[in-house]
């Protein structure tokens, strides 16, 4: 089966950093290809994750009103079509789209109902998860878990923690994180990508997120590895990004592999579409390249990375259906590879 052909969840997926030159230059006809290409695009190789988010301000710097919202919105539906993305979970920072005038209540409800819109017109299933970043004050992030309190119910459902790791500590956000899980809203945070092991720890015990954005250096630590899967805490792995970073020389060298084949809960996801300059489809055949993946391997990742989705049970089990319909079409069929 091409693997483009292929249904596909994806969990870890920044609007702000995922705006093809289609919907910049509709924003702003000024800009030109060499000019996204040197603006918007991250190089290959960075020298960290700070180096590379010197790049996202381009992206949401765009994303100032309704109608840019709506724009890339619309735009990122457009590419998940591409993917064939059966169910995504968008993520984005309110606070980082209030330049012009929005509040930020009013950014999320404009998210929110392109979002339906889009959905409901592609036919995707997708939700979006508010960001609080590292830099952010205490006082920003319990903004931003009260934001994900009001609109819950609607496309929202969980919090998340982004930005550069290496470079700011989790002690501000502690009080939204407590606060989530005195509500029951879930979360999910990025660790173990900047940092080491000692990081994912301090996230799991402070935060006791239900995934971990990235979670890669996980690998470093065997008891953190026996813990994660024991507690069966998903790792929204982005191999792509993870390697344009520098934590890894090479594609072959990244540990998804590894982690997958140890009994840990993963999923594939792109992260940055345009930072990283990479689709899903493209990330799927790199995975095949380096690691042999063949379609039980990708069906296994987009099982798990389904069942760790913060949606109700009864629409896992409607995406599941799907999901194994497409990769073993009838009983009678020959397995997959």
């Amino acid at each position: 089966m091409d693997l483009r052909s292929l249904p596909k969840v994806e969990l870890h997926l920044h609007l702000d950093c995922s705006l093809s030159f289609a919907v910049v230059s509709r924003i702003n006809p000024a800009i030109t290809p060499a000019q996204y290409e040197r603006d918007f695009i991250a190089p290959a190789k960075c020298t960290n994750l700070a180096d590379l988010l010197t790049r996202a301000p381009k992206g949401f710097g765009l994303m100032q009103s309704e109608e840019s919202l709506r724009l890339v919105v619309g735009d990122l539906f457009d590419q998940l079509a591409r993917d064939h993305v059966l169910y995504a979970e968008i993520r984005f920072a309110p606070l980082l789209h209030i330049q012009s005038g929005l509040t930020p209540e009013e950014v999320v409800d404009i998210v929110d109902n392109a979002t339906a819109q889009a959905s409901q017109a592609s036919g995707i299933e997708a939700r979006l998860i508010l960001c609080t970043l590292r830099h952010f004050s205490q006082e920003q992030s319990l903004q931003i878990v009260r934001l994900v309190e009001r609109f819950r119910g609607r496309q929202v459902v969980a919090l998340d923690m982004a930005g550069d790791e290496a470079g700011f500590p989790i002690t501000p956000h502690i009080p939204a994180f407590q606060y989530a899980l005195a509500h029951s809203i879930p979360c999910t945070a990025h660790a173990g990508e900047a940092r080491g092991p000692e990081s994912v720890w301090q996230t799991l015990e402070v935060f006791r997120p239900a995934r971990l954005g990235h979670g890669v250096r996980s690998g470093e630590d065997p008891e953190l590895l026996a813990h994660l899967r024991q507690q069966r805490i998903h790792l929204e792995v982005c191999p792509t990004a993870n390697v344009q970073i520098n934590i890894y020389p090479t594609y072959g060298d990244h540990p998804i592999d590894r982690l997958y084949r140890s009994g840990l809960s993963v999923g594939v996801n792109t992260d940055g579409r345009t930072l990283s300059n990479v689709t899903l489809n493209q990330e799927y055949e790199r995975l095949r390249r380096a690691f042999g993946w063949g379609n039980e391997d990708f069906l296994a990742c987009n099982l798990d990375a389904l069942d760790a989705a913060f949606i109700p049970g009864s629409v896992k089990q409607r995406l599941t259906a799907r999901l194994i319909e497409a990769y073993n079409p009838s009983p009678d069929a020959v397995p997959i590879d």
